[in-house]
C-alpha cells in the first residue's frame, strides 16, 4: 500500500540487499525494506539500476516514471499476476456490450452518488460560507440522475449521462473553495495542460488515483488497459479509468479542497509558463505527495464489506469485487460509496 515517491532531482535508487536505498551526489539519504513499499513513482531525472527494477519485479513492486509535472512516461513490472482464464473473461465480456453498459452503470451510479455526498457534506458543514442556494439544487439534478440510473440504458446513454453528472458537479466545484479565493478560482476543467492553479492539482491527483486504481487491477491479474466504459484505445488504461471513476470525487476531489480551505498549499506554489500552462513547484509537489499518502493510510467503512480498511486498500477491494464479478463468484459489482 506505501509508494515511494521520489522527486529529488539526480537521485538514485539501487538494490542493497532486500532494501532499496535512495542516494544523492553519492549519499545515501533513505532506505527502506522491500517488503514495505507497493509501487516507486519517480518524478523526472530519477534514475535507477537494473538490478533494482528485477528485484522489485520479483516482489510485485511496480515502478512508474513520471516526468518532473507528473506526465507519464514509462513503467516497469514484473510477471503478469493471475490466472490467464480470468483475463480471457475479461477480454469475452468487454466485448459484450450488454454487459458492458450494465458493469458501467454501477461505475456511474459510484460516481454520481460519490460527487453527491461531496456537496452534501459542504452544505452541512459549511452552509454559512457557500452559495447553498446552487449547492442545493445541484444535489438535487444528481438525485435525479441518480434515479435515471435505475434503469438500464446502453453505453452511449450512459456516457451522457456521467457527462451531464460531471457538468452538474463542476458548475458548483468552485463554492467549495472557502479560502484563497483570489487565487484558486475554478470555472472550468482544462487540461493537457492545465491552464489555473486548480485545474494543475485536479490533474496531478488524477495521475497518482490512476497509478494506484492500475497496480491495483494487475494485482489480482486485470488486464488495467481492457475496459468496459472506457473503450479500447492503444497506450490508455482504460479498465484503471473505469474502476477511479467512483474515487474521483470522495478522494481526490475532497483532498483538492482540504488543500486549499487548510492552506496547505499556497498561490506560491503555482508558476505559469509562456504558453500558459500551470506548473508546481518542487516544495508544493513534496506537500501533495505527502498529503496523498497520508490520507490512503485513514480508515473508512467499506459498505459492502461491512469492515473498516484504509482508503489506499479500498482500490485493491474494488478490483477484488471486479475480478469476483468476472469469475461469476457474484452476481453484481458493488461501487463504493462514500458516506
Amino acid at each position: 500500500m506505501n509508494t515511494l515517491f521520489v522527486t529529488t532531482q539526480g537521485a538514485y535508487l539501487n538494490k542493497d540487499g532486500s532494501t532499496v536505498a535512495v542516494s544523492v551526489e553519492g549519499a545515501v539519504r533513505l532506505q527502506l525494506p522491500i517488503h514495505t513499499i507497493s509501487g516507486i513513482v519517480c518524478f523526472g531525472n530519477v534514475a535507477m539500476s537494473p538490478f533494482l527494477m528485477g528485484f522489485c519485479a520479483d516482489n510485485d513492486v511496480t515502478i512508474t516514471f513520471l516526468t518532473e509535472y507528473g506526465k507519464f512516461l514509462a513503467r516497469v513490472h514484473g510477471k503478469t499476476h493471475g490466472n490467464v482464464l480470468l483475463r480471457r473473461e475479461q477480454y469475452r465480456k468487454a466485448d459484450d456490450l450488454v454487459f458492458c453498459a450494465r458493469l458501467s452503470r454501477n461505475f456511474i451510479i459510484g460516481k454520481v452518488a460519490n460527487a453527491k455526498t461531496v456537496l452534501q457534506r459542504a452544505l452541512r458543514d459549511h452552509s454559512d460560507k457557500i452559495c447553498s442556494r446552487d449547492v442545493k439544487f445541484a444535489v438535487s439534478r444528481l438525485a435525479g440522475i441518480l434515479s435515471m440510473l435505475s434503469r438500464e440504458c446502453d453505453l452511449e446513454t450512459l456516457r451522457g449521462i456521467e457527462g451531464d453528472a460531471a457538468r452538474i458537479y463542476f458548475d458548483v466545484f468552485d463554492h467549495l473553495i472557502l479560502h484563497q479565493k483570489e487565487s484558486f478560482v475554478f470555472e472550468q476543467r482544462n487540461r493537457r495542460p492545465p491552464r489555473d492553479n486548480v485545474n494543475c492539482l485536479l490533474s496531478f491527483l488524477y495521475t497518482l488515483l490512476a497509478h494506484d486504481v492500475r497496480s491495483a487491477l494487475e494485482g489480482v491479474g486485470l488486464d488495467s488497459y481492457v475496459g468496459f466504459m472506457h473503450r479500447d484505445r492503444p497506450g490508455r488504461p482504460s479498465l484503471a479509468l473505469d474502476v477511479m471513476e467512483e474515487f474521483r470525487p470522495c478522494f481526490a476531489d475532497r483532498l483538492l479542497l482540504s488543500l486549499i480551505n487548510r492552506g496547505q498549499v499556497s498561490p506560491k506554489g503555482f508558476q505559469k509558463s509562456e504558453s500558459g500552462a500551470v506548473l508546481m513547484t518542487d516544495e508544493t509537489r513534496k506537500d501533495l505527495l505527502t498529503a496523498y499518502q497520508a490520507r490512503k493510510q485513514e480508515e473508512i467503512m467499506h459498505p459492502f464489506l461491512k469492515e473498516n480498511v484504509k482508503i489506499g486498500i479500498l482500490f485493491h477491494v474494488q478490483a477484488m469485487m471486479l475480478a469476483r464479478l468476472l469469475r461469476g463468484d457474484i452476481d453484481d459489482y458493488p461501487p463504493f460509496f462514500w458516506r
